[in-house]
């Protein structure tokens, strides 16, 4: 890349723009966060940086978390635009994210351009003034450099960039920023035209505007739009209004507002943006100070039950009152539901007829037409927007995803019955014999149509980008495959429900160890599913336990042990790739590997005491060697604070909501890798796994663990006996965090000392069975399958 980008400075410390220098600071580039000194602030500097202050710590502490981890923090320094300015000189990326004002932001331009160094990259996070204008006025240099970086926010969580240049945008800074966008922040990239809106808010408005006036003209509520249009129909579980409350009712209004006199040849969309109900409702919403979860009042407001618990009541659209939650039944969502794919769930809810199927028939049908509608203006082909709702709206699939899944030819005919007719170009389309927007193979878009060009693009993949269904398969059961990546590395998926650990895993993961031992020179362990693992298959743990099957119950665990152990000291490298869920089990496998290269956005933990149990797969042991053994190789060091702090992350069942917080947690080494960018996880990790090989990768040497003894055992349980005695912890967490702490001390050891890894292995094990004998532990494992939430009895 001919642009380096080293560190950057964030002008706006607002909600958007301390989450975007939080976000940098996350793919590691040093950032300054810079906002205006407040009236009257006087000469005193914590006055003066008040607001840029208050907007970072807004980020410190926001939840979902902005941060990947506290280290995280120090990445980011803060000033403001009177005494820090002279920073903008020094950055190789400037990001404006202030108020929507094009006045403001040409005067911040005009600055920003008297002191940048040559060649520095400008961008405005703007959602809807034209680049253009923004940049109009300003040097050749500063306007060749000048590009839009649209941010969906939360920008940790959301991944969509849309990245817009201007006339005047050099096409190495197009390709620079786009290129770190997607390998450094982990975004998928949608190129847009300088349209109003760009695309994902366009089509979301232009969308959203219409279900908003059919939901009221119909008389629908709050609770039957939400129990319609979540996963059901391929959107996320926040649904309707509790995205409308997430994103925030004001700014729901602002961006509707902003844009309809941006598009008055949009007459689709004017229709609805300008409709009665919904503009009143919402200008009510706004004026009551309804603003949606910041408020804690929206389309729900947060109250407490006649118990003390939490609910969350829906507001009446027509008397403007929140009432008590209700349960709305659809004959048809009953029928749909149990649906596997997305595909068969909308062919199947779409050809029924009462209320729910109507509604989702209109949003639909309508979002097609909508979509269309704006090509070629906002893009040359759907996939733009099909991207854009993927990453930026969290929707299973986008509209001409969905189009082709239902057939395109047969849904112009409905389209047309309902009074939705599609853009003209999909007729000619259509006319010339091209009957789907996408071109597949392996059910996989390999290109997409063109309008401007009539006939299909091929769609360009990163180069060295790893599908799973595309290797070569070595073996595979039910339960998990081992493939052929190529060069020498195997990689064996887990497929199961969740990825459950089974014998199915246990089998493949067997064979590819021996497979390694003489046809492949590395292994990597991952897929491509949301999950990693979601730990043991619980079912039949708890079934066996019922049925006093200890003897298979006991073999299972040290089958898992021993596989653990092995992978741990293989001769070759074994590269365990975790994304989304590692836990229990999952968890264990991961700490187990030679290296972890693992997804940014990774929640991973030893859970089991959730289940009533101890981690019994060499988390325990995992955890002991790395939190206390290397303390303790100091002479005369103190074990008892490392003690506590192994004690604490198991028994209180915590959960790294990160992979830079799995690294303080000790889950993650200092070594392992943290790749942005879920799609390029396991390419990463099979480069990861040659780079060993390369390096003359030898297995560690075997490690003894501390023990520290029987006195220190009585130390940790009179701390879980204050968490009883203070009402933290019930009677059975404090039996089974006994049992806990057991193993932790040692076992009876009556003084410290250095034992075997096998030594704790068998404590894990003993402690784990037991447990599963009791019928309290048996009741929370029935708890986790039948509810999802663990039971505190």
């Amino acid at each position: 890349m001919k642009y380096q980008i080293h560190n950057a400075v964030v002008i706006g410390a607002g909600t958007m723009g301390a989450a975007i220098a939080a976000h940098l600071a996350n793919a590691g580039v040093p950032v300054t966060l810079l906002d205006i000194v407040p009236k009257d602030a006087g000469q005193d500097k914590a006055a003066r940086n008040k607001i840029v202050n208050t907007g970072l710590e807004a980020a410190r502490k926001s939840r979902p978390a902005s941060f990947f981890s506290s280290d995280q923090h120090a990445l980011v320094q803060v000033g403001n635009l009177e005494d820090d300015f002279d920073v903008v000189g020094k950055a190789d990326w400037v990001i404006e994210v202030i108020i929507e004002n094009l006045k403001i932001k040409q005067d911040l331009m005009t600055r920003i351009d008297s002191i940048r160094k040559p060649g520095s990259i400008i961008s405005s996070n703007t959602s809807g003034i034209p680049l253009k204008d923004i940049a109009a006025g300003r040097s050749e240099d500063f306007r060749k450099h000048f590009l839009g970086t649209h941010f969906f926010n939360p920008p940790r969580y959301l991944k969509l960039l849309e990245v817009i240049p201007t006339a005047d945008t050099l096409p190495a800074v197009l390709e620079s920023i786009s290129h770190f966008g997607e390998y450094r922040l982990g975004k998928g990239i949608v190129l847009c035209k300088d349209t109003p809106n760009f695309i994902g808010n366009r089509l979301a408005f232009g969308t959203g505007a219409f279900g908003m006036n059919f939901i009221m003209e119909n008389g629908y509520t709050v609770d039957e739009v939400d129990a319609i249009t979540g996963p059901l129909i391929g959107r996320p579980k926040t649904a309707t209004f509790r995205l409308i409350d997430l994103v925030g009712v004001d700014v729901w209004a602002h961006v509707g507002n902003n844009l309809a006199p941006l598009i008055p040849h949009d007459a689709l969309a004017q229709e609805y943006l300008k409709a009665e109900k919904p503009t009143t409702l919402i200008r009510s919403m706004v004026d009551n100070g309804w603003l949606g979860n910041k408020t804690k009042v929206g389309f729900y407001k947060e109250v407490r039950g006649e118990d003390g618990k939490k609910e969350f009541w829906s507001l009446n659209l027509q008397t403007m009152q929140h009432e008590a939650p209700s349960k709305p039944r659809f004959d048809s969502i009953g029928k749909v539901k149990g649906l596997e794919s997305l595909a068969e769930r909308l062919k199947a809810f779409l050809a029924e007829d009462d209320k729910a199927a109507k509604l989702a028939r209109a949003l639909t049908l309508q979002a097609f037409q909508y979509a269309s509608s704006i090509i070629p203006e906002v893009a040359d082909s759907p996939k733009p927007l099909d991207d854009a709702m993927r990453w930026g709206f969290s929707h299973e699939a986008g509209y001409f995803e969905m189009w082709d899944m239902l057939g395109v030819a047969e849904t112009v005919t409905q389209m047309r019955a309902a009074g939705f007719a599609p853009a003209s170009w999909v007729d000619d389309m259509l006319a010339a014999g091209t009957t789907s927007f996408y071109q597949y193979e392996n059910g996989a878009p390999v290109a997409v149509y063109d309008v401007a060009k009539k006939g299909y693009v091929s769609i360009p993949r990163p180069k060295g980008l790893v599908v799973l269904k595309e290797q070569k398969v070595v073996a595979q059961n039910a339960g998990a495959t081992l493939y052929d990546m190529g060069d020498g590395v195997g990689c064996v998926e887990f497929h199961t429900k969740m990825n459950a650990l089974d014998e199915d895993i246990f089998q493949i993961v067997s064979q590819a160890f021996d497979k390694a031992e003489t046809d492949f020179d590395a292994l990597v362990v991952g897929n491509e599913a949301e999950n990693f693992s979601a730990g043991a298959n619980l079912f039949m743990v708890v079934v066996a336990s019922q049925q006093g099957m200890w003897d298979t119950l006991d073999e299972a665990i040290r089958r898992l042990q021993n596989l653990n152990m092995r992978m741990r000291y293989f001769p070759k490298p074994v590269i365990v790739a975790p994304a989304g869920l590692a836990l229990g089990g999952g968890c264990e496998v991961t700490m187990h590997a030679s290296r972890v290269v693992a997804a940014g956005e990774l929640y991973i933990g030893l859970v089991e005491l959730g289940a009533g149990v101890i981690p019994a797969g060499g988390g325990t042991k995992e955890m002991m060697r790395r939190i206390m053994n290397p303390p303790m190789r100091t002479e005369n060091a103190e074990v008892l604070p490392f003690l506590q702090q192994a004690f604490t992350q198991i028994g209180m069942a915590k959960v790294a909501t990160s992979a830079e917080e799995a690294r303080q947690m000790k889950i993650l080494g200092p070594t392992d890798r943290v790749v942005m960018n879920r799609a390029h996880l396991l390419a990463e990790a099979k480069r990861e796994a040659l780079h060993m090989l390369s390096a003359g990768y030898t297995p560690p040497i075997p490690e003894k663990i501390y023990a520290p003894g029987r006195d220190y055992l009585g130390a940790v349980r009179i701390g879980a006996y204050m968490f009883r005695a203070g009402g933290y912890i019930s009677e059975y967490d404090n039996h089974i965090a006994n049992k806990l702490a057991n193993i932790l001390a040692g076992g009876a050891l009556s003084k410290p000392q250095w034992v075997s890894e096998q030594y704790i292995l068998d404590l894990e094990r003993e402690a784990f069975l037991s447990l599963c004998g009791e019928e309290k532990t048996q009741a929370r494992m029935w708890s986790l399958l039948q509810t999802g939430k663990p039971l505190r009895n």
